[in-house]
């Protein structure tokens, strides 16, 4: 059973480097929670590949910082697709 768990967590490592991924759109893509990638990829990969560790954090960290642009850019989005209904049904 560890070595299923040890092997996903490497998987979930690998593709969040490779994809350049979100924990969210990891966690999507393979039917696990946020919190099970997370643990995985910060808790139990650093004792698994430490070296696989470091450049996950490193991609996790560029999310983080990039966190509040990503959020701005999806409130607009939703606010002009609103917009955008409301002026064909009033038009």
């Amino acid at each position: 059973m560890k070595d299923l768990v040890d092997e996903r967590a490497v998987m979930l490592g690998q593709y969040i480097v490779e994809k350049d991924s979100t924990v969210r759109e990891t966690a999507k893509a393979f039917s696990v929670s946020k919190s099970t990638v997370h643990k995985d990829v910060t808790q139990r990969l650093s004792t698994i590949n430490p070296a696989l560790a470091k450049e996950v954090k490193a991609v996790l960290q560029k999310n983080k910082a990039e966190r509040h642009m990503r959020g701005g850019e999806a409130t607009r989005l939703k606010y002009e697709m609103l917009s955008q209904k409301t002026k064909t049904r009033n038009g």
